[in-house]
């Protein structure tokens, strides 16, 4: 029998309210807890909206996926995969491989100049070319083109475009009927950026990776990748908080494109303006956040921790 949800229902109460009043600019909330009905609590209008940053987790799975079905190793070199480019590639790139680009450990700082990803030419190409500010492994340094040239390479091994191949591996099996995805002006899933889901659908990815991959008793992704998830680390040397001016210790540790917490072992998606989806093992729990902030998102992480996590119960 499942334990009453009253006490998180009152964290969130209490969560909304603080949020409020701190002007967090938080729209919605959902709690799961495994043994109690899960909690969600909205401010705003449950639509799906952009998840910015929290596509790159999708990412990642994606290509635990593919390693899973013998499509690649996260070992490969990229340009094993993404011959065709090895042309206009730096001479270091051949070094680089998939685990790099998971870890944001390339080497390569190519940012993406337009916003709206309205890129001329091949963003990939104009990444791989990119002169190398380090011997790859050795540098953290966050980058949107490392998840976009895995979603090209997700299109290399398998013939699909990234959201195709997680249609009916991924968002079919979680009940995510019809997922968007922004694409570059070449037509590829964006991968960094860009996917669109409402905060139920995103919880329940916390959900899967907080069983180790299984969602509603189906492996979707193996239980080892999980784990490598958030084993397969780098220091980020003090990166920044999302829209804040000073390293933060949530930001101290990357793994395969998620950030590990300073707290209670925990792990989290991350996307800028507040889209979270945190994962607490020790709790069996996850807590899921959609906003609108542009101030340090981490006001959005010490606001859940203040007022939601003391209502879960350690396992």
């Amino acid at each position: 029998m499942k334990l009453p949800a009253v006490a998180v229902l009152e964290g969130v109460e209490r969560f909304g309210r603080a949020a409020a009043a701190q002007g967090l600019g938080v729209d919605g909330v959902h709690v799961y807890q495994e043994g109690r009905d899960p909690v969600e609590r909205h401010w705003a209008a449950d639509i799906r909206r952009d998840v910015f940053s929290v596509s790159k987790t999708f990412t990642s799975v994606a290509v635990g996926i593919a390693a899973d079905e013998g499509l690649l190793k996260v070992d490969d070199p990229v340009l094993r995969h993404l011959p065709s480019l090895a042309a206009a590639a730096s001479a270091s790139v051949e070094a680089v491989t998939i685990r790099h680009l998971l870890t944001m450990t390339s080497g390569l700082g190519w940012r993406w100049p337009d916003p709206d990803a309205d890129h001329p030419g091949d963003p990939a190409a104009d990444f791989l070319s990119t002169k190398p500010a380090a011997t790859p492994g050795t540098l953290f340094q966050y980058r949107g083109g490392s998840t976009y040239v895995l979603s090209r390479i997700i299109h290399a091994c398998s013939g699909m475009d990234l959201r195709d191949y997680l249609v009916p591996r991924l968002f079919t099996p979680l009940g995510i009927a019809n997922p968007q995805w922004h694409r570059c002006p070449l037509g590829y899933s964006l991968g960094a950026v860009g996917l669109f889901l409402r905060t139920a659908e995103l919880a329940r990815l916390g959900q899967t990776l907080l069983d180790g991959g299984r969602y509603q008793g189906r492996q979707l992704v193996s239980a080892e990748y999980v784990a490598a998830l958030t084993t397969d680390t780098t220091s980020t040397d003090g990166h920044l908080a999302t829209c804040g001016t000073e390293p933060h210790p949530q930001n101290a540790t990357y793994g395969r494109h998620v950030w590990l917490c300073d707290r209670d072992g925990a792990w989290r998606m991350d996307g800028i303006y507040g889209q979270f989806c945190v994962v607490f093992p020790h709790h069996a729990a996850c807590i899921t956040v959609t906003s609108h902030y542009q101030g340090a998102t981490t006001d959005i992480l010490d606001t859940i921790w203040s007022e939601i996590v003391p209502t879960l119960y350690r396992h």
